[in-house]
């Protein structure tokens, strides 16, 4: 069994992880840009622009795609898994951000007068937009390209 150290030597993952990790500090800029100001907690949250989630899977599968070859049985499972995660991020989180967005409406019109329930409201920002997406697959391909001679 391999010395779990050596997981600092896989640079395809340690590639996608700065992608992911790029995109959750671009995050920041965005929030800078839009709202004149910066809450730290977008470091640690789903959803927004770019998407963490697209830029880590396409970065791996580019990163697996350059290393083992496009045609190889490993770039088609990190893609697959790539379409997979992008799908859910704007797909099902989208949708279910929005069912959060309606029931703490329904939840606050249904109270407002009666201030004894004081449940925790649901998060709404659970997915991206397909543009948040797409955003976000490009950032990982980018640092993958541009990361590519250390492979």
């Amino acid at each position: 069994m391999q010395d779990i150290s050596t997981i600092l030597d896989n640079h395809i993952l340690l590639i996608a992880l700065f992608a992911c990790v790029l995109a959750q500090i671009l995050k920041l800029v965005v929030e800078l840009i839009r709202n004149g100001k910066v809450t730290f907690r977008t470091l640690v949250e789903t959803g927004g622009m770019p998407s963490a989630h697209s830029a880590l899977v396409t970065a791996l599968a580019t990163g697996v795609g350059q290393t083992a070859g496009w045609a190889s049985g490993e770039f088609a499972v990190a893609f697959v898994f790539a379409i997979i995660v992008m799908y859910d991020a704007a797909g099902v989180r989208q949708a279910a951000g929005k069912q959060a967005r309606i029931l703490n409406q329904i939840v606050d019109e249904l109270f407002r007068e009666n201030s004894t329930f004081n449940e925790d409201r649901l998060k709404e920002l659970l997915g991206h937009t397909p543009v948040q997406v797409l955003a976000g697959s490009a950032l990982g391909i980018a640092v993958s390209w541009i990361a590519a001679p250390a492979y």
